[in-house]
């Protein structure tokens, strides 16, 4: 299982440049180094969108823990973490990358991967309440607030 993992990230430099080349002979080099320019641009763009609320949640929930009681870093910000993701692979320079980035970015692969994922929009019923499942919400105490009430003197 290593050895092919290994294959295939030492292959992926060899695939991207192979990509490059084929896009340099169909529309020629400066174009294509225009269009690898272009998509690293739109990468720092995304990522900037995204900003550090995304990254937060995400840095916060990894902080946490990766997989506690089901709970993922992806699961944080699902949304977020998709457009990280896309404008990390945007900003790699290769037309394979690229072309990653730009499908996750598309919302009906967002949709498809949230349901699968569980992620979708929970049930509500017709009264207005939304059912949760044990693993979307959690109990939290209310804190103990000063009595600021006067006492009996007037204070």
């Amino acid at each position: 299982m290593a050895k092919w993992l290994l294959l295939t990230v030492l292959a992926f430099p060899l695939a991207e440049l192979a990509a490059f080349a084929a896009v340099a002979v169909a529309i020629g080099f400066f174009q294509a180094l225009g269009l690898l320019i272009l998509g690293t641009v739109a990468g720092v763009m995304v990522l900037r969108h995204a900003g550090g609320n995304h990254i937060a949640r995400v840095r916060r929930a990894m902080s946490e823990g990766l997989n506690r009681n089901g709970f993922t870093a992806l699961q944080a910000d699902s949304t977020g973490g998709f457009i990280l993701f896309a404008g990390i692979l945007l900003v790699i320079p290769g037309f394979i990358t690229d072309a990653l980035g730009l499908l996750v970015l598309l919302v009906p692969l967002w949709r498809a991967l949230n349901g699968r994922l569980g992620r979708g929009v929970p049930p509500q019923r017709a009264d207005g309440v939304v059912d949760l499942g044990p693993e979307q919400w959690r109990r939290v105490d209310d804190p103990v607030l000063p009595d600021r009430r006067p006492d009996d003197t007037g204070r």
